[in-house]
């Protein structure tokens, strides 16, 4: 007989170390009950409805375990998959756009989402977040169409759906992808009291504060530990037609300055490009933030995203603790996802 979800779960955790609590179980047999509806076929499957939900949303505070659940379920099913960052999945549909921009009368929407259909089965999305006011107003048509071609989505958030996008331009045409969430997805929230990313195991022994000679120092030496045997060289990024320079590439040891990051009009698609050629970043500098270097900021949090999303280790020197890093008062709520996820990055587990 075959192991439940949550035997195998706990299995999972029992290897990893890691605790196990109510919260977690409760989820993981949510996610048999979504599994067992959408994907184990069996001889009463005729029987099934046909309105069944075909997406998950797990939201949920920062810290309490969210992706390492939909990880575990990602990695348990066989199906065709894709796990992405969100930023990248629309980078994706507007290069599609562009490409097909000669196609005629043919919705560019269904041709995106039958090429979708031919290579998956299942989409996760890790941490979603809406910010730009163009995705948020093609959303609601482009997700109409992949739950109709029954294509699965899992999701983890730290906000519920119905606060997606909040005070954000044009909210009204958001609304559209809001209703079909809630219509086409499973939304469960995740609580834990205490954020895992935070605990003595996870000690952040790659994050230098503040911003004096005394770090420096310690960065330094550090640096010269990880770039050791490397030859540097300047290294000359071509994203779309612009150019990026590395200033500091080390054979994938990659250094910068908060400046250079995200002082810069850079987004997404710039950071993603960075990524592919990073084994490991150093950022130094990193300041307070506050409602003056907010969109700073903003570029910060997608950066961090993307390098968490892809599991590249990171050292940072930083103006402040951690734990008294200032923020925006738009960004307060996403920020709080950034810091755990600083917490993590920079700690000795988490690994070159």
């Amino acid at each position: 007989m075959s192991k439940t979800f949550e035997e195998k779960f706990r299995s999972f955790c029992n290897l990893k170390n890691l605790e196990v609590n109510k919260n977690q179980i409760t989820t993981i047999k949510i996610l048999e009950d979504f599994y067992n509806k959408n994907f184990h076929s069996s001889i009463f499957s005729f029987f099934k409805k046909k309105d069944h939900k075909k997406g998950l949303y797990l939201h949920g505070g920062v810290g309490v375990g969210k992706t390492m659940i939909l990880d575990f379920f990602y990695d348990l099913i066989s199906e065709k998959k894709l796990r992405l960052h969100f930023n990248e999945f629309m980078l994706n549909f507007h290069d599609f756009v562009h490409e097909n921009k000669n196609k005629g009368d043919e919705n560019i929407i269904d041709l995106f989402v039958r090429d979708l259909k031919s290579k998956v089965s299942l989409i996760y999305f890790d941490e979603f977040q809406v910010t730009n006011i163009v995705d948020a107003m093609i959303l609601g048509k482009l997700f109409n169409q992949i739950f109709s071609a029954n294509i699965k989505i899992i999701i983890t958030s730290n906000i519920m759906i119905s606060a997606l996008y909040k005070d954000g331009l044009q909210r009204d045409q958001f609304k559209p992808f809001i209703e079909i969430m809630k219509k086409k997805t499973i939304e469960h929230e995740l609580v834990i009291e205490d954020d895992y990313r935070k605990s003595k195991e996870n000690k952040n022994d790659r994050y230098f504060y503040p911003l004096n000679q005394e770090s420096n120092f310690k960065m330094n030496k550090f640096f010269r530990i990880i770039s050791k045997d490397r030859k540097k060289t300047t290294l000359s990024l071509n994203i779309k037609g612009r150019e990026f320079l590395i200033k500091e590439f080390y054979d994938g040891v990659v250094r910068f300055t908060f400046e250079e990051l995200c002082e810069k009009n850079l987004g997404a698609e710039d950071y993603l490009e960075i990524i592919k050629v990073s084994k490991f970043i150093v950022i130094n500098q990193i300041p307070k933030f506050n409602d003056i270097n907010s969109n700073q900021q903003h570029r910060f949090i997608t950066l961090i995203d993307i390098i968490y999303d892809k599991k590249i280790p990171i050292a940072v020197t930083a103006e402040k603790n951690l734990d008294e890093l200032t923020s925006s008062k738009v960004l307060k709520e996403p920020f709080k996802r950034t810091i755990s996820r600083l917490y993590e990055l920079t700690s000795s587990n988490f690994n070159l």
